[in-house]
């Protein structure tokens, strides 16, 4: 298996664009997908796809492949887009830059979504602005053209995506990294939910400014803004933004945070159910605060053979379902209902009810065995015990009657 540290190019989608003005005057833009290269290499280096834009990623201290190292390249999706500075112009503070940089930014996505890399390409230009947006006026880029650049920015996310139960500790993943020692930068975060915005944490190096809590401020020194929910709750979720600034640049990371809370399942019934033949009886399955809603409830039943081997399930007609409760914590409840009517041929089956929820990776079962005594035997026993009560009336009448 290659790693991608052991490769020297990734395949890559430039998304380029082109800003214009609609026949209503308005501004459009138009994402144009071309074909392009990510090349790791020396200033010079030949394009390995000399029919692509080959961005050229040259030796700095941070090292990109490194954020992604131990994946396979098949399992990685590239993205390449230009980035506007909204007309900020600030010299990059590294020895010997030029004055001028053209910027861009490179996603790397793992196909399963289990993280996330934005790093920041800088693309050294001796072209001053144009006093402008940028993005007005980009540079054209041929379709062969080789970009010499050199990251000087990552921000990565382990958790784009956090399936969590109630009432736990849950922390959310975001490292970042500069080229330059000492960089002034700024670490904010968001919860969005619903169209709302909601500002966690923030804090800047240059003031030490600080404002909420949730990330550990010595952490931060290292590159470390990860934020923890200490105990979470159906209004945690929602959308988390980690958003790191150093000035031009600013990157955000989405993290989505999804509550599933597993149902409680169980039986108004012990392991076996005795009826006696004709008696009916409705046994209650009951799952119990359970989130998100959909969830699915059926009855089986089964014929037990001799030897204990089971015969197939299949499901039982006389199910019905009540209606979704839905708890004081947001939770939900649902009960299914099965209605007996004691037969003997259906002595010694076995009714299973059966749960399944997102938040389970297999069904919840539970069972009992149903056990008919036949009507017959509790009519003969009801029987000599009232002759046995008739005759010992009787005889203590007669005994009265012969003492007298």
């Amino acid at each position: 298996v290659h790693c991608v540290h052991q490769l020297s190019s990734l395949p890559c989608q430039f998304i380029d664009e082109r800003v214009f003005l609609n026949n209503k005057s308005l501004v459009e833009t138009q994402h144009i997908p071309r074909e392009a290269m990510l090349q790791f290499g020396q200033k010079g280096d030949a394009p390995v796809n000399p029919h692509a834009i080959t961005f050229l990623v040259t030796g700095a201290k941070l090292d990109l492949r490194r954020y992604v190292d131990g994946v396979d390249a098949e399992q990685l999706e590239c993205t390449l887009r230009r980035y506007s500075t909204e007309g900020i112009h600030v010299r990059w503070p590294v020895k010997g830059d030029q004055e001028y940089n053209r910027w861009f930014t490179c996603t790397l996505r793992h196909t399963k979504d289990l993280f996330r890399v934005t790093s920041f390409l800088r693309h050294p230009s001796d072209q001053p602005p144009s006093g402008q947006q940028d993005y007005h006026s980009w540079p054209a880029i041929g379709d062969r053209e080789i970009l010499t650049t050199t990251v000087v920015m990552v921000v990565k996310t382990h958790s784009p995506s956090v399936t969590v139960g109630l009432r736990s500790k849950q922390t959310l993943h975001c490292q970042f990294a500069v080229d330059h020692k000492a960089p002034n930068f700024i670490v904010e975060w968001y919860w969005e939910h619903k169209g709302g915005r909601v500002k966690l944490f923030s804090h800047t190096s240059r003031t030490g400014l600080t404002q909420g809590d949730g990330v550990g401020l010595k952490s931060l020194a290292s590159g470390d803004a990860s934020y923890t929910l200490p105990f979470t709750k159906m209004s945690s979720e929602g959308t988390y933004v980690c958003l790191v600034s150093v000035n031009p640049l600013v990157a955000s990371l989405a993290l989505s945070l999804h509550i599933e809370e597993p149902p409680r399942v169980s039986l108004n019934t012990g392991p076996t159910l005795s009826l006696q033949e004709g008696s009916k009886k409705t046994i209650i399955c009951d799952a119990e605060s359970y989130y998100p809603l959909d969830v699915e409830m059926v009855w089986y039943e089964q014929d037990l053979a001799v030897s204990g081997q089971r015969e197939g399930a299949s499901p039982s007609k006389n199910m019905k379902l009540s209606s979704h409760i839905r708890n004081h914590d947001n939770t939900y409840s649902l009960s299914a209902l099965l209605d007996i009517q004691a037969s003997l041929r259906d002595s010694g089956r076995l009714f299973t009810c059966s749960v399944s929820h997102r938040s389970l990776k297999v069904p919840i079962r539970k069972s009992f065995i149903l056990i008919v005594e036949e009507s017959s035997s509790w009519t003969f026993i009801l029987t000599v015990g009232f002759a046995v009560v008739i005759l010992v009336i009787i005889f203590r009448v007669m005994l009265l009657h012969l003492h007298s």
